[in-house]
């Protein structure tokens, strides 16, 4: 794959996966972790950890993606 398209698959991949872990974030309860679960900061902490699950699941998906890749590679 061209690094140009493997680049430009990556950035949607990541942001579709932030945003993936940012909607099944909103069913946890909040209010049971942190003392205001209506501030600023308990929102901050929400955006945060939906940046780092939905990037670590991006990197699994596209180190699979590039493993599967160069399996298929291996046999031409």
């Amino acid at each position: 794959m061209p690094q140009e398209i493997y680049g430009f698959v990556s950035i949607i991949v990541t942001i579709v996966f932030i945003g993936l872990a940012w909607w099944s974030l909103q069913s946890l309860r909040f209010e049971k972790i942190v003392k205001k679960p209506n501030s600023a900061q308990a929102k901050l902490l929400q955006i945060f950890l939906s940046i780092v699950v939905g990037y670590e699941i991006s990197r699994f998906f596209l180190d699979y993606l590039g493993w599967s890749l160069a399996f298929g590679n291996m046999f031409q």
